[in-house]
């Protein structure tokens, strides 16, 4: 099929399947989770050729080893997890239908306004082969189509996990080219073009992505290009709080685009409660490249940590603007928590930040003035996502400023539409109101009421 076919099949299906409802929806999850468990095997096979050739690409230097974790689909629990979700997402409450506002205009005359599907999405991510199941499963529960595009690294997975979606689909009455996969970049060029077809794009991989999608369209985009997450250590933060919350948040995933790439120091930690953290790091080798205040205290550690000169640099002002995605981070010290703010808002991305601390007014103050998808009190940046918020999984991580923000679950894809109903046995019109005509009432009314 060409990639208008694709779009064209896409709305199709979509605008098909408006009248399906929501336990249709949930059948056909439950389907697409037998399905993929019935054909398991055959997929690891799969994705264990695609990180054969993907460990060939790090060898020569041509994929970084944070993508080729990304992309191992047998790595730990990510296989049981991703079916998981698909059972998580089924259970949530159906997003679509709600009314979240509700007026009188006139008598018997009512308007409301109910949530709804955004349409066809064409989501396009690198490795992380699950993500085709996460959003499918989104865009099923939510009731919109998805063109799903994933990095050539994984063609050979994602392929068997999109045939077993659509071999799920096809035992319901969801339309068989609701989901759908595509595999080239010339196609995704060719349906950044549609938008007569295509609602939302939604981008989750590297800042290079991001920003080529971006400025590739006149679809709306949205995703996030960077995951540059900070956590700041107050001047009252208490010390065994402060390394767990600061080690965590950097060594749990450290590729993930919620793992602390800065760490932020109240100057007079410097000789007290920085050093232990800065131990704590370099024991879970940690590489710390550090401005010449927090570079100096560690200095005056006696023994030096046995890893110390290799893994303690200086930093350079790049290194606060950079995602290091692995095992480093960019330390600075500032005087004050304004100080702090000023500096994280500055190089933040805007995804998630964290303040540990033992003051209320300080976490109160950061956690409004960083402006942040995100922001913690004493807790890891690595919280900062859809299945740990409940979302059964997520579609992405936004950091804009409209529609959606911060992890993007089933409500991040809903719109509404504004449906008014005339109960009048003449109907209503607009010229019957005005000036020394009839008033609008403007009643707020029961938002449980349902209006059709």
């Amino acid at each position: 099929m060409s990639s208008e076919e694709i779009a064209k099949a896409a709305k199709a299906s979509f605008e098909e399947s408006q009248l399906i409802t929501s336990a249709e929806r949930v059948k056909a999850l439950e389907s697409i989770r037998k399905t993929l468990e019935h054909r398991k095997a055959e997929i690891l096979a799969a994705n264990a050729e695609d990180l054969k050739a993907a460990q060939a690409e790090v060898d020569a230097g041509r994929m970084s080893e944070s993508l080729l974790k990304r992309l191992d689909l047998g790595r730990g629990d990510k296989w049981d997890s991703m079916l998981q979700g698909i059972v998580d997402v089924a259970a949530l409450p159906d997003p679509t239908g709600i009314v979240t506002y509700a007026t009188e205009l006139d008598d018997e005359l009512e308007l409301y306004r109910v949530s709804c599907p955004i349409g066809v999405l064409l989501v396009i991510f690198e490795a992380r082969p699950e993500v085709v199941v996460n959003i499918a499963a989104l865009a099923i529960k939510s009731g919109n189509a998805a063109i799903l595009k994933g990095g050539k690294e994984s063609n050979r997975t994602t392929l068997l996990l999109s045939n077993a979606i659509s071999a799920g689909l096809a035992e319901t009455a969801i339309p068989e080219k609701y989901i759908q996969a595509i595999q080239t970049r010339a196609e995704v060029a060719s349906l950044l073009e549609l938008d007569q077809y295509i609602d939302l794009v939604i981008p989750r991989g590297s800042n290079s992505l991001v920003r080529s999608i971006q400025n590739s369209t006149r679809i709306p985009v949205m995703g996030h290009a960077d995951g540059l997450c900070s956590v700041y250590l107050d001047e009252s933060a208490e010390e065994e709080k402060a390394v767990r919350v600061v080690v965590d948040s950097k060594i749990d995933y450290p590729s993930a685009c919620n793992a602390a790439e800065i760490l932020v120091i109240h100057e007079s930690l410097l000789y007290t409660i920085w050093p232990v953290v800065g131990k704590a790091l370099l024991r879970a080798n940690v590489r710390l490249l550090c401005d010449p205040a927090t570079l100096e205290a560690l200095q005056s550690l006696s023994p030096a940590p046995s890893n110390f000169l290799s893994f303690v640099k200086p930093s350079t002002p790049e290194d606060y603007s950079t995602e290091h995605l692995s095992l480093v981070i960019s330390v600075v010290a500032v005087p004050s928590l304004q100080a702090a703010i000023q500096f994280i808002n500055l190089h933040s991305s805007h995804h998630t930040d964290s303040i540990v601390t033992e003051s209320d007014e300080a976490a109160s103050i950061f956690c409004r003035a960083i402006d942040s998808s995100g922001t913690f009190v004493n807790a890891s940046t690595r919280f900062a996502d859809g299945f740990r918020y409940g979302f059964g999984t997520e579609v992405g991580i936004s950091t804009g400023r409209i529609h959606a923000r911060g992890p993007v679950g089933l409500e991040g894809l809903v719109i509404y539409k504004y449906m008014m109903r005339s109960k009048d046995k003449k109907g209503h019109i607009v010229g019957e109101f005005g000036t020394g005509k009839k008033q609008f009432k403007h009643k707020r009314i029961n938002t449980n009421l349902v209006p059709f």
